[in-house]
């Protein structure tokens, strides 16, 4: 666990060339190309991870001032995705789940009931955190380890699922993406996508990337609009006039460089998966595997940009609007695209029906999240994480526990807990 927990701390800009690189000679791929593929990924990871923090570092205080500007007076903060990454790796399940997600995933690969080999051990937290809540729900250490690993098989099976669609419409071969936060809406987007073809005049409506950019021109390009898209942030926010062209001048870097940025840790990656795609052919001539990787590999994608940015406002003004609901949209505002990520393959793309999921998915957000409040508080104190000076009660809106799915397990563990 020691070992383990070191090569997390590094980081997936640090640990993924590790991991591809070990894996490129484990499948026979020659020590200077995997060499090469490892630094890619770790160079594409690192790009990644800067273009994204610099979204995220000018959209944070834009979305924060926004709140603040409307005066939202919410019991339930939104602490972020970060905090809810430590509250996972915090938690006291945390070293026997680890060591389960490893044996349940080889387990599967041999049984052939997964094709995903999940090798973004970075991003257990997305599950651990889970296990963290339900563990504070029921306060039973096994039953949150058996239902966290029974989520994380049903995960890497669900992932198998999507994959197709996900490598058709994003072009990445041999890939699938076993991420419980993206996958769980993907039911929402579907139903989205089903919901608009059933109404005239709104079926008709077509607002992908291409369409929008043969209609527009130069207007239409994806960084014309991410510099658009920053004004308007900008004057809801309420900043001076050079704060707004700044803000929308790095959103539009942000669209522009980013898909550049996965191109590079995509041309490494290619170099190990069809070295991996070629032996595993040979050993294993009937079955086919999938590399379980980030999505932080789909948000490049324009129109899941774009429309991330869009649903901050829509965030907000839910958020305000919603009967009943407690929580204050804040740290994750910022990274409101990485819902839609694997939504955007069953929508085709259209960011008229992707806003429409996405607005539906926020609902069910807000109210899970003002649900499991005191459950998700109380796996932050077990995590040893101090609750922030002014906050009652926390949660984080892009996490895994305020899905459908880890509200529903959050809910049995607590009637499991009230019983025994």
């Amino acid at each position: 666990m020691q070992f383990i927990q070191a090569i997390v701390n590094l980081g997936a800009a640090a640990m993924m060339p590790i991991i591809f690189f070990v894996v490129g000679m484990m499948f026979r791929l020659s020590v200077g190309k995997a060499f090469k593929a490892g630094m890619l990924v770790g160079i594409g990871f690192t790009g990644v991870n800067m273009v994204i923090n610099l979204l995220l570092a000018n959209l944070g205080p834009a979305s924060k001032a926004m709140v603040e500007r409307i005066g939202l007076k919410l019991t339930v903060v939104d602490t972020g995705w970060p905090t809810a990454s430590t509250i996972g790796w915090g938690s006291p399940i945390m070293p026997v789940l680890v060591i389960g997600f490893l044996a349940v995933n080889a387990l599967m690969l041999v049984t052939n009931l997964t094709k995903t080999v999940d090798i973004d051990i970075f991003n257990y937290w997305l599950f651990l955190l889970v296990g963290a809540v339900s563990y504070a729900a029921s306060g039973s250490f096994w039953f949150a380890i058996i239902g966290t690993l029974i989520i994380f098989a049903v995960t890497l099976v669900v992932a198998d699922l999507t994959a197709p669609w996900i490598q058709r419409q994003y072009n990445l071969k041999g890939i699938s993406f076993p991420h419980l936060t993206c996958l769980a809406w993907v039911p929402f987007g579907i139903a989205a996508n089903w919901i608009v073809d059933k109404i005239p005049g709104l079926n008709k409506i077509k607002m992908d990337p291409e369409t929008i950019q043969k209609k527009f021109g130069v207007f239409g390009e994806p960084l014309t609009l991410g510099f658009i898209l920053g004004i308007a942030i900008g004057l809801m926010a309420g900043y001076s006039p050079t704060k707004i062209i700044a803000l929308a001048i790095n959103v539009a870097a942000s669209m522009y460089l980013l898909p550049k940025m996965i191109d590079v840790l995509i041309e490494g990656l290619v170099i190990v998966r069809d070295q991996v795609e070629g032996q595993l052919k040979k050993w294993f001539p009937k079955r086919k595997f999938y590399i379980g990787m980030d999505t932080a590999l789909l948000i490049g994608e324009p129109s899941v940009l774009a429309t991330g940015l869009i649903l901050i406002p829509i965030a907000i003004v839910l958020a305000f609007i919603l009967p009943g609901n407690k929580v204050l949209p804040f740290v994750d505002l910022a990274s409101l695209m990485f819902l839609l990520a694997l939504i955007t393959p069953f929508v085709k793309r259209n960011m008229f029906r992707m806003m429409i999921a996405g607005a539906l998915v926020l609902i069910c957000i807000f109210y899970v999240g003002t649900d499991i409040a005191p459950f998700y508080t109380k796996a932050a104190i077990e995590s040893k994480i101090a609750v922030p000076k002014g906050i009652s009660s926390m949660t984080n809106i892009v996490g895994t526990a305020t899905t459908w799915i880890g509200w529903g397990f959050i809910k049995i563990s607590q009637f499991f807990g009230a019983i025994f």
